[in-house]
This record gives structure tokens, C-alpha cells and sequence, in this order.
């Protein structure tokens, strides 16, 4: 047994997390004898019926990753907050939406939307997705997309796996940004750091530095920067050619071969 209104559960025997269901009640169709023609409508549309039953009923489920263990996990998508089943630990799953000043650590498998007027100064803030129009103070990891649609600067660390600067954005980075794929569309102003692939639009405009696998810049981009094709972080022995610093006046007076500036792609 368990109340009605409670939207998810834990088994008492196996202890998995899952979200009780109520049966409800099928609606009573009463028809006269007499209507023949009606009767036989309302049998061809029972499967219509009970098709839009069923997707109304139904319940999308996602896998979510404790915090504390890393253990992965499925729970519904109705459900605001689960238990880990490996180490018990307290997992939220609502979405916080910051309208004023905030500063308390937030750490949810939700979205974070902060509006024009929010302030989020948070020192660790940990979501699955967020939407930035306001100012973000603190430091936020972001499991997929983070949009940023917001005039301004932006003091704080910014980590995601996507990040979109909208056409109307015109953001300055006080921080790097760490990311594995970035589109911009509008003006930003920082450094950036990817794994993958950084993707300049036809009306964004990128001033920094970056180091990324490839870039891509369409007609029309503007990037203002020193670029490094490869991994980050890179030691000054790594830069130089094989036998560079061995001495000898071989080595010293070997020719030295530029080569020319290829065009941006």
C-alpha cells in the first residue's frame, strides 16, 4: 500500500526505486438496444480510445549517476528526488529556476534556468542542463547543454559538455571555458578549451584564445585569437622537433623551413 499522491517509491523487499501506479477506472459507455449504427462506431473507436489512453499514461524514464558513487540508475521523469541504491545517498531531481539573489550549493540531475533578474553566486552549482540570462558568480558543471542568452560578464567557471551563445548574447569570460563542443552565434569574449569541435555561425564573433581538436568558421565569423589545433596544456619540449636541443654545430646551423600560413576552415 501506498499514497495516492506519491509519485515515486521504494520496494520493501528489494529496495529498487520505482514509481507506483493506480489503476483507473475504465470509463462506462451506455448505449440503447435500438442504436445499432451508434454501437458499432463506438467499437471502431475503442482501440482510437485506448491508444490515447495509453499515451497519456505513460511514463518516460532516464538514467541519471549518483553524485557520491557514480552509480547509474533509472527513475521516472515525474519523480523530484530518488535514493542511490548502491551508497543511499540523497539524489535531487527538480529544476530551480532563479528569479533573485542566490547563493546556496545546488546539485540536481534537473535544469537550472536563471532569469534576467537572477543572481547566482553559488561556489558549486552541478546540473544537467542549464539556461543563463542573468549573472552567474559561481562555478557550474553542466552534464549536457548550457544556453546562454545574457549581456554581460560572467566571473564564474563555466564546464559543460555544449555550450550555445545565442544571436543576441554578448558575454565576456572572466574564466576558461571547458566544454566539448561550442557553437556561437552571438559575441562572446574569453578563452575556450574543447575536446571536440568549436563552431563559429555566420553572425558570432569569438575574441581569445583556443585550443580545440578543429574549428569551423563560416562565412561571415569573426575569430580574433591564437588558435592551437591539439590537446591543451601543452609542455615546451612537446612543441619542439625531435633532436632540437642536442647540441653540436650541426643542429645550430641546420636550415630552418617556415611554412606558409594555410587558409581558416
Amino acid at each position: 500500500m501506498e499514497y495516492a499522491a506519491a509519485k515515486s517509491t521504494m520496494c520493501r523487499q528489494c529496495g529498487r526505486h520505482y514509481s507506483p501506479v493506480s489503476p483507473k477506472a475504465q470509463p462506462k459507455f451506455r448505449f440503447k438496444a435500438e442504436a445499432a449504427p451508434v454501437q458499432s462506431m463506438v467499437d471502431s473507436a475503442a482501440p482510437i480510445l485506448r491508444k490515447f489512453e495509453n499515451l497519456w499514461t505513460r511514463q518516460h524514464n532516464s538514467q541519471i549517476e549518483c553524485f557520491e558513487c557514480k552509480a547509474k540508475q533509472e527513475v521516472s521523469s515525474a519523480a523530484s528526488s530518488t535514493i542511490c541504491p548502491a551508497c543511499s545517498a540523497h539524489i535531487d531531481l527538480q529544476d530551480y529556476k532563479i528569479t533573485t539573489s542566490f547563493s546556496r550549493t545546488i546539485r540536481t540531475h534537473g535544469e537550472i534556468h536563471i532569469t534576467a533578474r537572477g543572481d547566482l553566486s553559488s561556489s558549486t552549482v552541478v546540473c544537467r542542463s542549464a539556461l543563463i540570462e542573468g549573472k552567474l558568480r559561481g562555478s557550474m558543471h553542466c552534464s549536457e547543454t548550457a544556453t546562454i542568452n545574457f549581456s554581460g560578464k560572467i566571473p564564474g567557471r563555466l564546464v559543460a559538455t555544449h555550450v550555445l551563445v545565442e544571436r543576441k548574447a554578448e558575454v565576456q569570460f572572466f574564466r576558461r571555458v571547458r566544454v566539448k563542443t561550442i557553437e556561437i552565434r552571438g559575441h562572446m569574449t574569453g578563452e575556450v578549451i574543447a575536446e571536440g569541435v568549436v563552431v563559429i555561425h555566420k553572425t558570432g564573433c569569438l575574441d581569445g584564445d583556443v585550443t580545440a581538436r578543429s574549428i569551423s568558421v563560416e562565412k561571415g565569423g569573426i575569430f580574433n585569437g591564437q588558435l592551437i589545433i591539439g590537446k591543451a596544456d601543452l609542455k615546451q619540449a612537446e612543441l619542439l622537433p625531435d633532436g632540437a636541443s642536442e647540441s653540436g654545430p650541426e643542429k645550430a646551423n641546420a636550415p630552418v623551413i617556415v611554412a606558409p600560413p594555410l587558409p581558416a576552415t
